[in-house]
């Protein structure tokens, strides 16, 4: 895991290829760290977003690719997975010289390299809490990437929380399974938990209060211990008393397997996607 303190001034100017949430928490990153709004170039084609990013970031986006993104050092692609192949025909021929940073998930860089004409090309695989500055970043980069390149990437990446380099591309697949899809799953214990407190007597808005507070006080517990998640879940769970029922009948009913065979349906549907949409 890491992160990287960049002074603003050694930003390149960096076009976005895509304005949409995740563009956007970058955006909103790289501008509280004062990099300035004339060294971000946007390119999306629909008007709403486009007035958007006007309204709440001061960014004004062009609608389509021009001579503009060739001040670029460093294009980031924001695009859906099936747009990315046309999306880069026109962007192409301005950005050979760029560094390439894709957020679409499961492109390879492979399929990247061959739709832009260049194989400087970082893959990264980030989360939604990347909107409120607490996202988890997995990120891969091509051979040709340099020691430069990765720290640019690392600066731009930090901004929307914290990152961690794998080793080999297909170990993103496992990150989008795990990180990448991971906040959804957190979303879903929390709609169990606050009906399970309504279906105990409590109101759904304290339900709701007491099940996000308990995973965010959870996660931080875990983030400063030096335990593991076994340790720690040990200490909380007393035999005959009241998590000691909940965990055992989650474990009777076999929820880690069922869990861990979901994030495995995860990964195996992040290679279809690369199979689909990076011909």
């Amino acid at each position: 895991m890491s992160q990287t303190n960049t002074s603003h001034t050694a930003f390149p100017s960096i076009a976005f290829i895509g304005g949409g949430n995740m563009a956007s928490a970058i955006m909103g990153g790289l501008l509280r760290q004062g990099v300035p709004a004339s060294k971000i170039i946007v390119v999306e084609p629909f008007e709403g977003a486009r007035q958007a990013l006007q309204n709440n970031l001061g960014i004004a986006a062009l609608p389509v690719a021009s001579e503009a993104l060739r001040r670029a050092g460093l294009v980031v692609w924001a695009v859906k997975p099936q747009s990315f192949k046309e999306a880069a025909a026109p962007v192409a021929d301005f950005t050979r010289e760029a560094l390439h940073l894709s957020v679409a998930a499961g492109i390879t860089t492979d399929s990247v390299a061959g739709w832009t004409g260049t194989r400087r090309i970082v893959r990264a695989m980030p989360n939604t809490p990347a909107l409120v500055g607490k996202g988890m970043t997995g990120l891969y980069a091509r051979p040709e990437v340099d020691a430069q390149g990765k720290a640019l990437i690392e600066a731009v990446i930090a901004s929307t929380g914290e990152l961690s380099w794998v080793e080999k591309e297909e170990q993103l697949d496992a990150v989008t399974a795990l990180s990448g899809s991971g906040p959804a799953y957190v979303f879903l214990f929390l709609e169990a938990m606050t009906q399970a407190g309504v279906d105990m007597g409590l109101s759904a808005e304290q339900s709701y209060k007491l099940a996000v507070a308990t995973f965010q006080g959870g996660a931080e517990l875990a983030a400063r211990s030096t335990e593991s998640a076994e340790v720690l879940r040990q200490r909380v769970t007393s035999k005959g008393g009241t998590t000691y029922a909940a965990i055992t009948h989650m474990q009777q009913q076999k929820l880690p397997e069922h869990f861990i065979e979901a994030m495995r349906k995860a990964e195996a549907r992040a290679k279809e996607l690369a199979a689909e949409f990076g011909k």
